[in-house]
């Protein structure tokens, strides 16, 4: 359904922008219809700035996104409204995308009036609350309402709705349970798998690694803007072959037992960082014969980016 294709992000720093930052580097995958990707990495790892360009919210530096084979980058007009039918994006915090001094249901009254101008208001009040219903929510308790009368998970299904409104293909979602309790992300999250069921393709933005477990056919983790390791959730998780990938599945604490010293290892020096692999300068494994690194298949569906992977312990 959607391909990324060697994308990458370079954004300019400083006064005259002579400095300059790679977020993104040469990332490719692709989502399947009725598929959820989790892309997986800690802050800075360049997750939001891929959902954002596939979003088309910030253009791309180099590479291309194809959706059903078409470069999104070149859609303009009614090919990008076309585009946005399709496509729509959740993100972390839900508060931040309502207006305050408007009534919550208002983002619906938008869809309608940019989207489906000619169906009338009984047909279009049915297609709201249907789509509230089915993302658990109860029209009675959430119409009506301005935002800081809605909590955080009703605020974030409420934008679920409007996706679904769009007769969304693929959603991004960007860090969406983040800022929920525990309780409500499961909710949420089972909202998304039953969505899943039905057709929806999903890019599942996460740094938490249990979720992405949870939710995800595939898994991805990202490291400085580029791909460390890749493939089906149950391969990346239970036979990690990437250093990194180790090192974030040994972070995550456990409920069935005290927390234990994790000592993460000592950085190298930034000169000898320069044109070796992403991870060189905090690998355990790495030896000076480590330079940038492509994805390596070691087996079905399951890709590594790390010549030495048969060496990590």
């Amino acid at each position: 359904m959607i391909e990324l294709k060697d994308i990458t992000k370079v954004y300019s720093l400083g006064a005259f922008g002579r400095r300059k930052l790679t977020a993104v580097d040469n990332v490719s995958f692709s989502i399947r219809e009725g598929r959820i990707i989790s892309l997986i990495g800690e802050s800075g790892s360049g997750k939001t700035t891929i959902g954002k360009m596939m979003l088309k919210l910030i253009p791309i530096t180099k590479g291309k996104i194809l959706f059903k084979g078409k470069d999104v980058s070149s859609m303009e007009g009614d090919k990008l409204k076309d585009y946005y039918r399709s496509v729509q994006g959740v993100f972390q915090d839900p508060f931040s995308s309502f207006n305050p001094i408007f009534k919550a249901d208002r983002i619906f009254e938008l869809v309608k009036s940019e989207f489906f101008p000619k169906v009338n208001e009984n047909e279009w009040h049915k297609r709201v609350l249907n789509a509230l219903e089915s993302v658990g929510l109860n029209p009675k308790t959430v119409l009506n309402k301005f935002p800081h009368q809605l909590s955080g998970g009703q605020l974030q299904r409420m934008l679920i709705a409007r996706a679904l409104l769009l007769d969304t293909k693929f959603l991004v979602a960007d860090e969406i349970i983040s800022m929920l309790d525990a309780s409500t992300r499961i909710d949420v999250l089972n909202i998304l798998a039953d969505l899943k069921n039905e057709g929806l393709s999903i890019l599942f933005i996460t740094h938490d690694l249990s979720l992405g477990y949870y939710i995800s056919d595939e898994s991805i983790i990202l490291y400085r803007g580029s791909i460390m390791e890749a493939g089906k959730t149950e391969k990346v998780f239970n036979n990690p072959l990437h250093p990194y990938t180790r090192m974030l599945l040994d972070s995550v604490p456990r409920l069935d037992k005290k927390w234990e010293t994790f000592e993460t290892p000592e950085r190298r020096s930034a000169e000898a960082y320069e044109g070796m692999c992403k991870y060189y300068d905090r690998c355990p494994v790495a030896t000076k014969e480590c330079g940038i690194q492509k994805l390596i298949e070691v087996e079905e569906d399951h890709h590594v980016a790390c010549w030495r992977w048969k060496n990590v312990q």
